[in-house]
């Protein structure tokens, strides 16, 4: 009796990434398939599947992390179905939360695979993944600006030196700068040491203004029409509507605020059990980063927009850290509106 096939069988690869291997597993719809170790190349697990599952449909899954989308778009090109998927949502059982290693990783990923139980993070174009790391690299900039301005008050505070009341803010004026530069220790090494760091503070400070106009000027060229959207909110400056195409991506793909505020960390906690409702803040699951600038730039906003102003009015004489949440998501969710209906934001138009 001849015997047909009736339908296209199914390959299920779950792949635990590192930079100098990776542990993949294959399963199919009929088996459980085995884990082997191999290089970090795409095209090599191409040559693999060529070789043992001709004819296959081919479905492939690892975790976001430091190795990119390189990988995904290597799929992708080869005709495959592709997922890059946020490590927390692989599903594990009791005893699996508590073993960790590579081959069980990849076999946890090939098994959700399989079940269809996996969802893939929004994978960005070329343009904005290179964007997003300029945006990134400003932000770094930061936290090295704040870090050399400790170290050289350190070293003021260190030699009993007083900062003049005028000149003692968070902002290096060009005259703070030149009264550092002319003080004068009783030994070399240690106006040497502060040379060094002022040094140090001038070209951080040169790169974070290169950077910040190059962040400016990249993100009008690319996304010039959501740019200026977005630039029409009160409290949304230059670097914060970089920072939300770069990271956030096509703010159309978010279904309502909802979705979008789930995604950002603006979303309400809550734990019911039985008759017990409590709320536990902001979720803990966010993009701390965006957050970060969505709640700076609220506080912006109610200095500058009369809409806002009486909104956290509404709500004052509450615990101030929750209330400036609440006008973060409402500035968010404004920049949603603006976005999707394509319509500039007008201050002062009761909404």
């Amino acid at each position: 009796m001849n015997t047909q096939i009736t339908a296209t069988p199914k390959l299920f690869i779950g792949i635990d990434i590192h930079k100098r291997s990776w542990k993949v597993h294959c399963a199919t719809d009929l088996s459980s398939g085995k884990t082997f170790s191999m290089q970090p190349h795409a095209e090599l697990l191409l040559e693999y599947v060529t070789k043992h599952y001709p004819a296959y449909e081919v479905s492939t899954a690892y975790e976001a992390g430091c190795c990119g989308y390189h990988a995904h778009r290597c799929f992708v090109s080869y005709g495959w179905r592709s997922l890059v998927v946020n490590p927390a949502d692989i599903f594990r059982k009791g005893k699996e939360r508590h073993t960790k290693t590579d081959r069980i990783d990849a076999q946890l990923i090939a098994r959700e695979l399989k079940d269809d139980r996996l969802s893939s993070i929004c994978v960005p174009d070329k343009c904005r993944e290179q964007l997003r790391s300029l945006f990134r690299r400003r932000n770094d900039l930061v936290k090295d600006m704040r870090q050399i301005k400790s170290y050289i008050k350190m070293q003021l505070l260190y030699y009993g030196i007083s900062i003049p009341q005028d000149l003692d803010n968070d902002h290096w004026s060009h005259k703070f700068r030149d009264w550092v530069d002319s003080l004068d220790f009783e030994y070399d090494t240690g106006n040497e040491v502060l040379r060094s760091r002022m040094r140090s503070f001038r070209f951080i400070d040169q790169e974070f203004r290169d950077v910040s106009t190059l962040l400016r000027r990249y993100t009008k060229i690319h996304f010039k029409k959501d740019y200026m959207l977005l630039r029409s909110i009160p409290g949304i400056g230059p670097i914060v509507a970089s920072g939300i195409l770069s990271e956030l991506g096509d703010l159309r793909r978010f279904k309502n605020i909802k979705h979008l505020a789930g995604y950002v960390g603006l979303a309400p906690g809550i734990y019911q059990s039985g008759d017990t409702v409590r709320h536990t803040g902001v979720s803990m699951r966010a993009h701390r980063l965006i957050r970060s600038y969505f709640i700076e730039a609220s506080w912006q906003a109610i200095r500058t927009d009369p809409v806002m102003q009486g909104y956290y009015r509404k709500h004052h004489g509450k615990n101030v850290k929750s209330v400036i949440v609440k006008v973060a998501r409402k500035l968010l969710s404004r920049t949603l509106a603006v976005i999707k209906t394509e319509t500039p934001y007008v201050i002062g138009v009761l909404e």
